[in-house]
Formats: C-alpha cells, sequence, structure tokens
C-alpha cells in the first residue's frame, strides 16, 4: 500500500530553523574561544605599545595586521570582542530583568497601574535611544557599568510589552483562576505561574537583544562616550581605525568591522531560529 500522503498543514517542521541555529552557534562558539583562548594564550598586555611596528599590513607575522601604536589587531581584536561581548550580554541581562518585572507586574495589577505603567513605557520608547544612553554614559565616563546600565534602560520597553501580553492571556488561564480563588497572593502568582511562564519568552529577549546591545556599546565607544580609548572595545578600535585609515591602513577597519558584523548576524540568527523552534506550531489547514 502506498503510505498516506501529509496535507500541506501536516507536514513536519523543516529542520532549517534547527540547521540555522546550529550553525550561527557554531560561529558563535568559535568567536567566543577566540576571544578568551588568545589573550590568554599570547600573555601580552594589549596595551603596550611598540611605534617601530607601527601601521604593519596583515603577514605571516601580524595575522591582522598592527594598529598605530603597533599593537597586534589579532591580540586586539580578541580582547575587545571580550569586552564587547561581556558589557552587551550584562546590558541585554539587565534590560530583560527591567521588561520582565514591569511586564508581569502591570498585567497583574491592572486597572490604573497597568495604564500608568504602559503609558511611561510608551514616553520611554518614543526618546531616542542613543541621545538617552549618551546623556547616561556622560555622567559617568569612561565607566563600564555606565555603559550597561545606558543600555539596560533603554532597551526594556518591547520585552514589558511581550512579557504584560503573555501575563495577561495567563491570567485567565483556568489553574491562575483556581489559585486566585484558593487565596494566592499576587506575589504567589507572580512567582510561583507568570515568571515561569514567561520564561522562554525572557531567553529569547535576551538572545535577541545581543546584538543591538553590541551595536549600541560599539557605537557609544566609537563617539567617545563609551569604554576610555586605553580599554579594547570593538567601538574602541573602529574609532582609532578613523586615522590609519586615511594613512592606508584598510585593515584597522575591515577587521574589526568584519568580527562586529559576523558576530552580530551570528547572535541574531541564533535567535531568530531559537524563538521559530520555541513558537507553538501552526494549526492545520482544514481539508477543502
Amino acid at each position: 500500500m502506498d503510505e498516506p500522503k501529509l496535507s500541506e498543514g501536516d507536514q513536519p517542521r523543516v529542520p532549517s530553523a534547527e540547521r540555522r541555529l546550529y550553525v550561527a552557534l557554531s560561529v558563535l562558539v568559535a568567536v567566543v574561544l577566540y576571544a578568551v583562548i588568545v589573550p590568554w594564550v599570547d600573555g601580552v598586555d594589549d596595551r603596550l605599545t611598540d611605534f617601530a611596528s607601527a601601521r604593519q599590513a596583515p603577514s605571516g607575522q601580524w595575522w591582522f595586521g598592527t594598529d598605530s601604536a603597533g599593537r597586534s589587531l589579532f591580540v586586539r581584536i580578541a580582547a575587545a570582542l571580550r569586552t564587547s561581548l561581556i558589557v552587551a550580554a550584562c546590558a541585554a541581562a539587565v534590560s530583560t530583568v527591567i521588561g520582565v518585572l514591569v511586564g508581569a507586574v502591570s498585567a497583574l495589577a491592572g486597572g490604573w497601574v497597568d495604564r500608568v505603567v504602559m503609558r511611561f513605557a510608551d514616553t520611554a520608547n518614543a526618546l531616542p535611544h542613543l541621545l538617552l544612553g549618551i546623556v547616561i554614559v556622560a555622567l559617568f565616563r569612561g565607566n563600564a557599568v555606565a555603559v550597561v546600565l545606558s543600555i539596560g534602560l533603554t532597551h526594556w520597553v518591547q520585552v514589558a510589552r511581550i512579557v504584560r501580553a503573555e501575563s495577561l492571556s495567563l491570567r485567565e488561564r483556568e489553574y491562575v483562576s483556581a489559585a486566585v480563588l484558593a487565596g494566592a497572593t499576587r506575589t504567589h502568582l507572580l512567582l510561583r505561574h507568570l515568571l515561569p511562564a514567561v520564561a522562554p519568552q525572557a531567553l529569547i529577549a535576551v538572545v535577541l537583544l545581543l546584538p543591538h546591545a553590541i551595536w549600541h556599546e560599539s557605537t557609544l565607544s566609537f563617539l567617545g562616550f563609551g569604554l576610555p580609548p586605553h580599554e579594547p572595545s570593538l567601538g574602541t578600535l573602529l574609532e582609532e581605525a578613523r586615522t590609519s585609515l586615511l594613512l592606508g591602513g584598510w585593515w584597522t577597519l575591515v577587521f574589526p568591522a568584519g568580527f562586529l558584523v559576523l558576530t552580530t548576524v551570528a547572535v541574531a540568527v541564533a535567535g531568530s531560529s531559537l524563538r521559530g523552534l520555541l513558537a507553538p506550531p501552526k494549526p492545520s489547514r482544514m481539508p477543502r
């Protein structure tokens, strides 16, 4: 007998999302290993200068060339990636925690509290994120904590909206209604039911916020408002490349920018693939 054919709506999920996730994670693992191992194996302070080797083009001795101070870009980019990834991860975590708490509390409280919180979120979302981040960082220039706060305090609105919508739907579930009838407090509902239910959305939010955080930190450092010049990050390397580029040092821009694009694209692909895998399958079509 011929095997029954599946209709279009009954087709199994194509593993393309899984393949993209594996490829993106492989790239991220390689980038992280490069950022961690190279500075540790090299063992040389990346802030030490050697002007006799300044602006050396990529070669067998200098794989990515050297900058205007004679420092190896192969080592500097690894250290910069480590700094940018740590700052971006901390900023994404701060932003996600704020968004999850605001969204869950707003949905759970309801009434005028919900309306006030959402209007505040709309106001915060209307403000230019970059300008607000510059204002925050300018108060504590050169401080990595200020960079983390400037990103975390300007990127929580979308997370809060998603969590609020999910929490509103969860609040109408039978087991939540039963818990309310049994005398459960709002704190109990928040900790026992709402937060565990929105944990997958929070995980996806952290991953999807990482590219924004990396670009935001790079922009602040490039403009001179982020990390200090002696602290290697992707933004500070791009800022240093402006002068070298005018003198023919194309490698000082190409390699840091290439790793910036590669890292953010890999994180974005991993986040979108993860969201597709965790999303509930679409309902099958009704037969005609």
